[in-house]
């Protein structure tokens, strides 16, 4: 499973001609007068915009300092792709890089990073030495702390509404909002009788700018980190979350491989549905090897043979109330570093390519391995490639009562265009590209020599422009194919796949990846982001554009969350991040990385057998109940404020919403959906009109509480696309 990329340095800002702004992780200043509010909000603004757009254009691929090879010229092919390989002497040189433990003597020596494998950093990493933040990461510690106040509520409240009936009531004095009620008050929140902790985040939060005028800027940073500690010690992980979402898991290959045996993998499951996983990623083709004995694949992972663990998955998933889909790697052909375990020399490119060398790609200086990178890949452009493929994921979801199909790397490997430094130049994808336009991509520089002329510069951007949009279009085209054969044959069959979540431009240029066209084509039923991050501010921005400003159709888009290096507090607020966030549930990388504590947490808090609804349908109306009740424990707490001629007809419109929710889930039908969407909008253009919410962060409630309305459409709309496969 690759990983998402967005490191960001100052070297990097500097890089892209940014000015010096100072860097949120790790930036120490000893200065003294704090900047005004209005002056560091700004800043703050500007400074993320900036950060934002320095990891779109400086996404650290391969490092630029060194020269960069000129594109080689290479020999057109003259056969069509159906005919045989072209010979030796006019295939692209395979440069093999030298094994990724190479010793400073080797030549070539890989660049070390992969940009697949780099995880966003931290937004604020508070430095070691102690001095004080800049007053910009001051700003952005008193932002995360009230965003953290909002999760910590959201659990609390979840955590406490257990028990509440999911009909609201009008209590016998209800608390309405009245002209001569204080809404700064009202809004101002009871923090401190939910939980201690919320009262002393909100005296830190209410002495902030007093203490930073006073320079007391080590007391804050304290206090700061003592609040956040307290507020992840205190998550309530004693009572279980009781609604429907995807609690989905990648299950990797190396611990299939650990099980030994139908009864290991046994355990595994067991282990998995204890912490209330309902959805599992199955790692079925690795590196060119399938994980159970096929007749299309040329070979078995030499470390399951002898067994099928994925009958044995899908039959473990299924008794224990849970989906299994199969985990494909689509296009990346081999990896170096799983050579080793299988005593494979390092310049092995698997199983694949070694039996058919002509449909590998490569790139512009030759080489069948990016520089810094350790997989190959195949050359979609290629028609043998696609045949292979889709008889493999035909066998795959026609021999094995598998739920979905999981794409994995769905892309070209990481490119640096801006440093001439591209892939893709199989032999097919040159002879179909210069059959169109004459010339071999091999030929084209992303960057015109600034010694040609204007014409012949604009000539090679064009040129380049149509390369690119070649490469896309082969990957777009068989995702539409292979959704198209699959989902003729087995109409219910969920279509997924593993994304980065980049900006669109830096995918399209870097990894040709247009899963966007992909979602709102129809062509996959699940978007899964690889937001891996460090921190919970940084797992928000990745993931909120595509959540919340974005629409896919009737695609479901589902963030995840990597377990590695990640402590299981940091992990939690995550989980309650994607929760308040217009999303149907998470995925977690990996199952590998599913500590015992952390397991006994979701134990607690995700129990159930079966773990929760999981059809559409069932689960927007699980979710709603949750808001349902609520909603009921606030007004029955005093804390829900509405006017007084609103508050009545908008308990009665929740209520009615509820039953017809009910109703829906057991008897799916269009005049059923039709109602509840009518209702649904009503009841979601209420919250936020009028309505207050006396807690410590009521902002934060009533943007959460839209969220997961927002979350609950996407689920109709959703359930409304799989309803109509089976009329």
């Amino acid at each position: 499973m690759a990983l998402l990329g967005r490191s960001l340095t100052l070297a990097g800002l500097v890089g892209v001609g940014l000015p010096m702004l100072p860097v949120l992780a790790q930036a120490d200043t000893s200065s003294g007068q704090p900047a005004s509010a209005a002056a560091l909000s700004d800043n703050l603004e500007l400074y993320l915009d900036l950060t934002d757009n320095a990891e779109t254009e400086s996404f650290p691929l391969i490092p630029t300092a060194e020269p960069s090879p000129a594109p080689r010229p290479g020999r057109r092919p003259t056969q069509v792709p159906s005919s045989p390989p072209l010979p030796p002497s006019q295939r692209p040189r395979v440069v093999q890089p030298a094994p990724l433990d190479s010793g400073p003597g080797d030549s070539p020596s890989p660049i070390s990073g992969d940009p697949a494998e780099q995880i966003a950093p931290a937004v604020i990493e508070l430095s070691p030495t102690g001095r004080p933040p800049n007053p910009v990461v001051f700003l952005a510690m008193q932002q995360e702390l009230k965003n953290l106040i909002g999760r910590f509520e959201s659990a609390l409240i979840m955590a406490n509404s257990l028990d509440a009936p999911t009909a609201l009531t009008l209590p016998d004095r209800p608390p309405v909002l009245t002209a001569a009620a204080d809404p700064v008050n009202v809004a101002g929140g009871r923090g401190a009788d939910l939980h201690p902790t919320l009262g002393e985040a909100q005296q830190l939060l209410n002495d902030w700018d007093g203490l930073l005028a006073a320079g007391k800027h080590g007391e804050v940073r304290d206090r700061w980190l003592a609040s956040r500690t307290a507020l992840w010690d205190n998550f309530p992980t004693d009572r279980p979350i009781n609604q429907g979402e995807l609690r989905a898991v990648w299950l990797d290959r190396g611990t299939i491989v650990r099980a030994r045996s139908p009864q290991g993998l046994s355990a595994i499951f067991d282990k998995l549905a204890a912490a209330g996983i309902n959805t599992v990623f199955f790692e079925t083709v690795n590196a060119g090897y399938t994980i159970y004995p096929s007749q299309v694949a040329p070979e078995q992972n030499p470390l399951t043979q002898g067994w099928d663990p994925l009958a044995a998955a899908v039959d473990l998933a299924h008794q224990r109330g849970m989906t299994l889909h199969a985990w494909v790697w689509v296009f990346a052909a081999g990896n170096q570093r799983h050579n080793r375990l299988l005593n494979q020399p390092a310049a092995y490119p698997g199983p694949l390519i070694s039996r058919h060398p002509s449909w590998a790609a490569y790139d512009n200086s030759g080489s069948l391995i990016p520089r810094g990178q350790d997989k190959p890949f195949l050359d979609p452009a290629n028609p043998e490639v696609r045949s292979y493929l889709t008889r493999l994921m035909t066998e795959i979801v026609t021999n094995y009562g598998v739920d979905g199909l999981h794409l994995d790397y769905i892309r070209y490997p990481f490119q640096d265009p801006g440093a001439n430094r591209t892939y893709g130049y199989g032999e097919v994808a040159r002879w179909r590209f210069q059959s169109m336009t004459g010339v071999d991509p091999v030929t084209i520089n992303p960057r015109p020599d600034s010694a040609l002329d204007r014409n012949q510069r604009i000539q090679q951007q064009v040129l380049w422009e149509r390369w690119n949009e070649f490469r896309v279009q082969q990957v777009t085209s068989f995702v539409q194919s292979i959704s198209s054969t699959l989902r003729r044959q087995h109409p219910h069959l969920v279509m997924s796949a593993a994304v980065f979540a980049n900006p669109e431009h830096e995918r399209l240029q870097r990894i040709q990846q247009d899963w966007g066209a992909w979602a709102r084509a129809d062509y996959l039923d699940w978007i899964v982001l690889m937001s891996y991050a460090e921190d919970t501010s940084r797992f928000e921005r990745i993931v909120s554009p595509w959540l919340v400003n974005e629409s896919f159709g009737s695609a479901l888009v589902i963030p995840a969350i990597r377990l590695l290096n990640l402590s299981n507090s940091a992990t939690l607020d995550q989980m309650q991040a994607s929760r308040d966030l217009p999303t149907p549930g998470y995925a977690l990388f990996a199952a590998a990385d599913l500590n015992t504590e952390l397991n006994a947490v979701l134990a607690q808090t995700q129990s159930g057998r079966p773990p929760g609804p999981t059809t559409p349908y069932a689960m927007a109306a699980s979710r709603y109940a949750a808001l349902q009740r609520e909603w009921s424990w606030l007004l029955s707490q005093d804390r829900l404020w509405m006017d007084r001629n609103a508050l009545e007809p908008w308990i009665s419109a929740v209520n009615s919403l509820g039953h017809e929710f009910d109703a829906l889930a057991q008897e799916p039908s269009r005049r059923n959906l039709e109602t509840v969407k009518v209702e649904l909008a009503r009841v979601r253009s209420s919250v936020n009109q009028g309505m207050l919410v006396d807690t410590a962060n009521s902002g934060y409630r009533l943007r959460s509480w839209q969220h997961r309305l927002r979350a609950i459409e996407q689920l109709l709309e959703h359930g409304e696309k799989t309803h109509t496969k089976s009329e």
